[in-house]
C-alpha cells in the first residue's frame, strides 16, 4: 500500500520550484491500541464535554475557544475569527536560509516527514535542489502554513530525497539554565576520567535504530497474547541491584567487566599440547 500525502505545495528557490508531497515519517499505527471500556457492562464509553457548572453536556456546535485575561476575563474566539486571523496558505516551501548541516540545533527538531516529488515533471528539479544541498552539506529553513499553523521547517538532504522536519520555535523551548543551574562544578579525578573514556570507547558503534526494541510496547503485546491465551503473561527479569561503595569503584568494575567482555578465549596448555603430539 503507498503512502498517502498529507499535504501538497511546491519547493522552490528563487524562480527554481518544483511540486512535492509532505508524508508523515512516524507510523504510530503498529503501536497497541486500547479502547476505554466499562468494566461492569465490557461496553465502550464516550467522552462528551459538559458545562463545568451546570454539569449539563455541551454540543459540538456550541464549542468555541476561549482565552483568560490575567484580569480574570475570558475572551471569547469564534471559528470564523481564528480563520480570518491565521495566514492562508499559500502551499509554498521558499528555500530562503541555508546553514551548514553540523550548526543545526536538535533541541529545536519536532516531527520529522518525507518530501518526495509530487508528480514526473517535478523530479529533474527535486533531484537539482536535493543534490546541491547534498554536496554542500547544507540544510535550509523554509516556513509555510502546515495543519493550520504558520511554521519553520528544516529540510535536508537524505539518501535519495529530502527530510522536512517541522521546528519548535524559540518561545516554545524551555531555558536550559532551568533545568541545569543547580549544576555545581566538581573536580574529575584523572582515573575515574580514564576509566569513563575507556568504557566509552568499548560500547563505540553506528546508530542503528532497528537494535532499539520498545520494550514498552513489547510487555503490552505479551501481556494482551497472555491474556487471549489464558496464561500468565512472561515476567521480565529484574536487575540486581549492585552494591558499589563509590563512584571510583564502580568505574573500575565496569571497565573490567568490559575488558573480560572483548579478552579472547584462550586455549588450555593441555588441549595445545595434545594437539602437539597428533601432529607429530
Amino acid at each position: 500500500m503507498s503512502a498517502r500525502a498529507i499535504w501538497k505545495g511546491h519547493l522552490s528557490i528563487g524562480d527554481l520550484s518544483c511540486a512535492v508531497a509532505l508524508y508523515s515519517a512516524v507510523n504510530a499505527s503498529e503501536r497497541t491500541a486500547f479502547h476505554i471500556i466499562n468494566r461492569d457492562t465490557g461496553h465502550r464509553v464516550r467522552r462528551e464535554y459538559a458545562d463545568a457548572d451546570t454539569g449539563r453536556p455541551v454540543g459540538k456546535d456550541d464549542l468555541v475557544k476561549g482565552y483568560d485575561t490575567s484580569e480574570g476575563q475570558t475572551v471569547i474566539l469564534e471559528p470564523d475569527e481564528i480563520r480570518e486571523a491565521v495566514p492562508e496558505s499559500d502551499k509554498r516551501l521558499e528555500l530562503a536560509t541555508f546553514l551548514a548541516c553540523d550548526e543545526i540545533d536538535t533541541l529545536y527538531l519536532e516531527r520529522p516527514y518525507f518530501l518526495a516529488p509530487a508528480d514526473r515533471q517535478s523530479v529533474e528539479a527535486y533531484d537539482l535542489i536535493r543534490e546541491t544541498m547534498e554536496a554542500q552539506n547544507v540544510a535550509a529553513i523554509a516556513r509555510t502554513v502546515l495543519f493550520r499553523r504558520v511554521r519553520s521547517v528544516l529540510i535536508r538532504p537524505q539518501v535519495e530525497g529530502l527530510i522536512a522536519t517541522t521546528l519548535n520555535y524559540d518561545y516554545e523551548v524551555r531555558d536550559p539554565a532551568e533545568s541545569f543551574e543547580g549544576i555545581s562544578k566538581v573536580k574529575i579525578e584523572t582515573e575515574m576520567l580514564d576509566l569513563a573514556q575507556h568504557i566509552i570507547g568499548t560500547k563505540m558503534g553506528e546508530f542503528d535504530p532497528g537494535q532499539y526494541e520498545d520494550r514498552y510496547e513489547a510487555a503490552l503485546t505479551e501481556l494482551v497474547k497472555a491474556k487471549i491465551a489464558g496464561r500468565k503473561p512472561k515476567k521480565l527479569p529484574k536487575r540486581k541491584a549492585e552494591n558499589v561503595t563509590s563512584l571510583l569503584d564502580a568505574l573500575r568494575k565496569s571497565a573490567g567487566n568490559d575488558a573480560a567482555k572483548q579478552k579472547p578465549k584462550g586455549k588450555t596448555q593441555s588441549s595445545g599440547a595434545t594437539r602437539q603430539k597428533k601432529a607429530s
